[in-house]
């Protein structure tokens, strides 16, 4: 039996044990605490679309909102949270799931739904690990982007490591059984499943940064979309990028190519490259710049980027976000003036583009579009007026689109 002593050397133990416990456990909830960020995302925008075909214009004002945090590390792990609704005010639009289907397309649809929701651990050195719904973009976003011009973004369910441990190298490898895409939820086309890689990796040199990339992308068939095969796919590519000074003038360059062919389940043949070229001049304020974007096609299917955030590509009326079964052939001229703090806003830039859109195979044109966006940004505000005109050659249908769009980041 203890003696009184005994007892009181074991509650004290005890109580030590206890309260040493109860300090770091308020030490690691005063680190989650103290060292949270708020995310609150917010944007209000108006879009019109004219399309040959179909009578009615689309008149689509919707208000966006993403909120959340990220909160301070423990045992060097961050949680994020994002919670995202859009609400359309006028829903003059076919968002493709509120039945409006005798007007044009807008995806933007209703719906409320879970953003991002990751953990980020970096315990090993110069290594990053992050799980859970998350937002990827790759180099340009070709391959791999988050649709961020969409209301409700592209995000992934995903394991992503990227190591920087030898110097001016990046190896950056994700393995994604899931893609939440613009069309919402409550969509049939909201989902892509299925097991998919993504492996990439950089060298930084004095002229620029050189990347190789491989991509195995596997899709399940889509549930309600008649004829609807396995989508899988592995791609492997080079991109370089970079940018020179030569006196006054500031020259940016990229060259990038990739080759595409099936895989696993997928029951067509193909074979399919991908090349493209672009070189800018700016002048102080002024930037002029030329490119011709390929996508080959074999007459029964085109090279395909099915992760990419498209709007960024091939014009903003995004008329070929399914690239042609004979590809296509995107040559453009790009033109922009910029400006800081001019008057009294912080920024102000002005773009204008022209595309002429052609198969790769055969000689059938498609069209033309011309772009042009105006944009201003002062303090936490952004305000955009944007505007995108196809003219059809052979393929698909005229179609003008219009922005006005207000956004405020925290």
């Amino acid at each position: 039996m203890k003696t009184d002593v005994q007892w009181i050397r074991s509650l004290s133990f005890a109580t030590a044990v206890t309260l040493c416990a109860t300090a770091q456990a308020e030490s690691a909830f005063d680190d989650v605490v103290t060292g949270a960020k708020p995310i609150l995302d917010t944007r209000l925008r108006f879009e019109g679309v004219e399309q040959d075909g179909i009578a009615q214009t689309g008149e689509a004002t919707t208000l966006r909102g993403r909120l959340g945090f990220e909160s301070g590390q423990v045992a060097n792990t961050a949680l994020l949270v994002e919670g995202e609704f859009i609400h359309p005010i006028v829903e003059d639009y076919n968002s493709g799931t509120n039945g409006n289907t005798a007007y044009p397309v807008v995806a933007d649809p209703r719906t409320s739904e879970l953003n991002r929701l990751q953990l980020t651990n970096t315990s090993l050195p110069s290594t990053t690990v992050t799980a859970g719904r998350q937002r990827i973009a790759l180099d340009d976003q070709r391959f791999v982007g988050n649709v961020g011009w969409r209301q409700n973004e592209q995000t992934f369910d995903a394991i992503r490591i990227v190591n920087k441990s030898m110097p001016h190298v990046t190896l950056d490898v994700t393995y994604l059984d899931q893609v939440n895409r613009v069309y919402g939820r409550n969509s049939a086309q909201g989902r892509y499943n299925g097991n998919s890689v993504l492996a990439n990796a950089s060298y930084q040199t004095a002229p620029g940064k050189l990347t190789v990339f491989a991509y195995r992308v596997d899709i399940d068939p889509i549930a309600d979309v008649p004829g609807a095969v396995h989508d899988a796919s592995e791609t492997f590519g080079i991109r370089f990028a970079g940018v020179r000074s030569v006196d006054a003038l500031k020259l940016s360059y990229v060259g990038s190519y990739a080759t595409q062919r099936e895989v696993d389940r997928n029951p067509l043949s193909f074979a399919l490259d991908y090349y493209l070229g672009e070189i800018n001049v700016a002048y102080r304020a002024y930037s002029l710049g030329a490119g011709a974007e390929i996508l080959e096609g074999n007459g029964t299917k085109g090279f395909t980027t099915p992760l990419a955030t498209l709007h960024k590509f091939q014009g903003w009326a995004d008329k070929f976000l399914a690239t042609p079964a004979n590809g296509i052939a995107d040559r453009y001229l790009n033109a922009e003036v910029s400006r800081q703090h001019w008057a009294t806003l912080d920024a102000v830039s002005i773009i204008a583009s022209y595309h002429r859109f052609d198969a790769e195979r055969g000689s059938l044109r498609y069209g033309a579009e011309a772009d042009l966006q105006a944009q201003a940004k002062w303090g936490r505000l952004t305000g955009t007026l944007k505007y995108a005109d196809y003219r059809a050659n052979g393929l698909l249908t005229d179609t003008t689109k219009w922005w006005l769009q207000v956004e405020y980041v925290w």
